[in-house]
């Protein structure tokens, strides 16, 4: 009988339609980049979704399965030329659909992103121009950099931006605003030096791909990558500003990744592709660059690190290396800057101020001016003003290599060994190597 009547209650039950708790849209943001407008969609689970586009007029339709909107969403044709007008409605008593009008064909891509510290539950949705190279997947090439007195490249990145904030100070203070405000003025300073140009790579709020920002620094030929950024920790007293480079492990993982992929990677290392090359030959080309990436990168470091040392403590007295992404580069000497501890509120309260905003762009630009003094590009105005400038002597320091001194002044490092009777590479500080002229 119990039997039966178990029976008979499922039976009862599949007669009638079981619905899942419906989910919310609870906000939208939205962020302008130079190439796309991404826009975020906040939930309270995670969403079903599916977005294609129409063209004649051209629209995006989302829709959102089992979901309905709580809030009145922002009006999204502000401060981008993609979007011109945005409608949606109920479908199904269960489901919704949005309708964004555009101004041009796009090219969609969508992904979910988990709840984190600052978020619940979102949907991400990045609009590209049809056209745009980001839509057609194109790879950057980074091509060899012009012969002549150029000015030396200096790519100036702040982190984070948009939907990813960084870190936040105790005030409310977002990483992604004092290092923008700093990379500006970085920029702005670095460009009014002779034969040096400074580009931002992120100038504006909106989210930038770690690897894409690599990749915006060789459209640019840069010389040298400078990451900003502003640390945190759980212990709000720890405080002080510290320099990282590329760590050896980081570079071989790096290495493995080029080498799988170096069908894509035409030009990368020093205008030599690495597709026709086989394994053992492209492991050294990829190799050699990389060793010497690796030192320029932890030359350039010091310099700045010794005139950030000049602002009050540092958290560490010598560079870190460390596996950061943004530093991978196998042929651009790169660096990370934490300028201070954005949870300490002393430190908090100055990264907010102008003033010592300026004195940070200025400590960089100072470390960034002596490193390109020391060691120029060859074909860059600097060298060959240092080179009409060369000392008869030079008076080894810390830090000094024997190619390091070559390249400054123009020379091969053969006639500077001939020149000074020198069988190796090993000098010492104090050492007086003289230079032959022309």
């Amino acid at each position: 009988m119990r039997k039966s009547l178990v029976l008979l209650l499922l039976a009862l039950l599949s007669s009638f339609p079981l619905y899942a708790k419906q989910s919310e849209v609870t906000g939208l943001r939205i962020w302008s980049a130079p190439d796309h407008v991404r826009l975020v969609f906040d939930a309270n689970a995670q969403i079903t979704h599916k977005i294609f586009t129409l063209q004649a007029p051209n629209r995006l339709v989302l829709d959102l399965e089992n979901t309905a909107l709580t809030k009145h969403l922002p009006d999204p044709t502000k401060e981008n030329k993609i979007i011109r007008g945005m409608r949606s409605a109920s479908r199904n008593k269960r489901d919704m659909r949005v309708v964004f009008d555009l101004n041009s064909a796009v090219k969609p891509k969508s992904f979910l992103l988990k709840p984190n510290r600052e978020y619940g539950h979102r949907l991400v949705i990045d609009l590209y121009d049809d056209k745009s190279p980001a839509s057609r997947r194109n790879k950057p090439v980074k091509t060899a950099k012009a012969v002549g007195q150029r000015d030396v490249v200096i790519a100036v990145d702040p982190g984070h931006g948009g939907e990813d904030p960084g870190a936040r100070g105790r005030k409310g203070t977002y990483e992604k605003d004092v290092v923008l405000a700093i990379g500006r003025k970085l920029v702005a300073m670095i460009n009014k030096q002779k034969g040096m140009r400074a580009v931002l790579i992120r100038d504006g709020d909106y989210y930038l791909g770690l690897r894409k920002r690599i990749a915006k620094a060789r459209e640019h030929q840069a010389d040298l990558f400078v990451s900003i950024h502003a640390d945190a920790f759980r212990d709000p007293r720890v405080r002080g500003s510290s320099v990282y480079t590329l760590s050896r492990s980081g570079a071989s993982n790096e290495a493995a990744r080029w080498l799988a992929e170096r069908e894509n990677s035409a030009d990368l290392v020093g205008g030599v592709s690495l597709e026709d090359k086989d394994d053992m030959l492209a492991s050294v080309l990829l190799d050699l660059s990389q060793i010497g990436t690796l030192q320029a990168s932890s030359v350039a470091a010091s310099r700045v690190l010794s005139q950030l040392k000049g602002l009050g403590k540092t958290h560490k007295r010598k560079v870190q290396q460390a596996g950061f992404v943004v530093l991978k580069s196998p042929d651009i000497p790169s660096m990370l800057v934490e300028t201070a501890f954005i949870s300490n509120p002393d430190e908090e309260r100055r990264l907010r101020d102008t003033g010592h905003q300026k004195k940070v762009a200025k400590a960089l630009m100072k470390g960034i001016r002596a490193y390109f003094k020391f060691q120029p590009p060859p074909g860059s105005w600097l060298a060959a003003n240092q080179a009409s400038k060369a000392p008869r002597k030079h008076v080894i320091s810390s830090g000094d290599t024997l190619i390091a001194i070559a390249n400054r002044y123009q020379i091969s490092i053969n006639r500077l060994r001939n020149a000074n009777e020198l069988k190796g590479d090993t000098i010492r500080i104090g050492q007086v190597l003289q230079i032959p002229g022309g």
